[in-house]
């Protein structure tokens, strides 16, 4: 799940305000060694943090449908997990970088949403839509500052982005056959004799069934 996320990042920054630009999309964590071996501008968005998404977990199930439409599986519902990127922009002047970062920023403010077309693989296969969200209020427990101190750089003009994604839970149960006909109720006569080809799919069609035949049955006894 998270690597198909990645693969929706890149397509989304190479895109957009970027497209045809040529700037490299890096997902390596930014170190000076890193820094170092870089030779041309590129925007880098690193993973630093996943956590699940508690205010979005469901109970039941959720039906798998095959190919006929027809209830095959039931599963848990997915859990959501927020995956928070560092955005950089790298490149030899800090006004270049300013300008990849607001390119970023026209890229990614209208795609407030992905939907499940443009998603790839098992992420897509769940027909569910993704928001994303770029620059917002920081409400995790690390602070930029000690992200930078971690990965043993200086402090750089970042965008903060969070795509929360769903992961399939397991296991699957597999569905009991589908019902192919209706429910049938089966009359007998007062000597628990079967009725050949009677049937009724509701108790007024039981009832009319019954009354008829008791009076046909006083019918037979009136001399």
């Amino acid at each position: 799940m998270i690597h198909e996320v990645d693969e929706v990042l890149k397509g989304l920054l190479s895109g957009g305000a970027l497209s045809g630009s040529g700037i490299d999309v890096a997902f390596d964590a930014p170190t000076r060694d890193w820094a170092a071996r870089r030779n041309s501008p590129t925007i880098n968005a690193y993973l630093y943090d996943i956590r699940e998404d508690v205010n979005r977990r469901q109970r039941g199930h959720v039906a798998v449908h095959d190919e006929r439409d027809v209830i095959v599986k039931r599963r848990q519902p997915p859990r959501w997990f927020r995956l928070s990127y560092l955005v950089t922009a790298w490149t030899k002047r800090p006004q270049d970088e300013h300008r990849l970062l607001s390119a970023v920023l026209a890229t990614l403010i209208p795609r407030e949403l992905i939907g499940p077309s443009e998603l790839p693989g098992a992420l897509g296969a769940l027909g569910l839509t993704i928001p994303l969200s770029v620059a917002g209020i920081q409400t995790e427990s690390r602070s930029l500052a000690e992200i930078w101190s971690a990965l043993g750089g200086e402090l750089k003009p970042s965008l903060d982005l969070v795509v929360t994604a769903p992961f399939p839970a397991y296991p699957e149960y597999d569905a009991g056959p589908p019902v192919t006909e209706g429910a049938a109720v089966r009359v007998r006569t007062l000597d628990d004799a079967p009725v050949t080809d009677e049937r009724a799919h509701r108790p007024s069609q039981v009832a009319a069934v019954r009354e008829a035949r008791a009076a046909a049955r006083t019918t037979d006894r009136t001399p």
